[in-house]
């Protein structure tokens, strides 16, 4: 074992717990408010997240639902909230997923029992190989549409974007100049900039100035959160 290798198993172990049960018992174990997953016969507890990550999921949750709900595209969920993409998958809990208006009926009491249109996970420390490989994977076979990396460690800022192509596999979109076009959000585009310096672009503006309102109300709510 290489010494990343060990650097990075011994960072998860300090941010999950796991827990050998089976479907039927995590159902019934956990309240809702737990961050939990069910992935390969065990239930992985996550720590709570950094403060950083936190920061980031909250950011695009008020961006994107504005945008969502301002042009009726469907329902916006985030974690802990269960996505269930078949009856013998694993239960995954994404940071934030999107389902369109006419993939509604996938959305049960407490869970999604069906495939996100686009699912987004930020990256945490003891995160990396699960987002980067595992759900990667997951993901792609499940046949989620769409799939965003956002990593937001100081050293390792990031932004990818994977869209499924005609074979089912994901391929990496193009990104001109700090801005993504997104396939699952028809119209919504973002730009990465906004990520890394959320005090500076915050949400309400950069939700107004993607719906193309004029610029001074743009400039308006960028000035109301300096």
């Amino acid at each position: 074992m290489s010494i990343m290798e060990k650097t990075l198993r011994e960072t998860v172990a300090d941010y999950e717990v796991r827990i050998p049960m089976s479907y039927q018992e995590y159902q019934h174990s956990f309240d809702e408010d737990v961050h939990v997953e069910w992935v390969n016969g065990e239930a992985v507890i996550f720590m709570s997240a950094a403060t950083r990550h936190q920061i980031l999921v909250t950011y695009l949750i008020h961006l994107l639902r504005n945008y969502i709900e301002f042009c009726r595209l469907g329902e916006l969920l985030s974690a802990p909230y269960e996505m269930k993409v078949s009856p013998t998958s694993n239960s995954r809990e994404p940071d934030i997923l999107f389902v369109k208006a006419e993939n509604r009926h996938y959305l049960e009491e407490q869970r999604l029992a069906g495939v996100a249109d686009l699912v987004i996970e930020v990256v945490s420390p003891e995160s990396v190989k699960r987002d980067n490989e595992d759900k990667f994977a997951e993901y792609e076979a499940a046949g989620v549409q769409e799939y965003w990396i956002i990593d937001p460690r100081p050293e390792h800022q990031r932004a990818e974007f994977w869209v499924l192509d005609e074979n089912g596999q994901y391929q990496a979109m193009p990104v001109h100049e700090n801005i993504y076009h997104s396939t699952a959000l028809p119209g919504f585009w973002l730009n990465t900039a906004w990520l890394w310096d959320t005090e500076r672009y915050p949400a309400l503006a950069a939700f107004a100035e993607i719906a193309g309102l004029p610029e001074d109300v743009v400039a308006l709510l960028q000035r109301g959160a300096q």
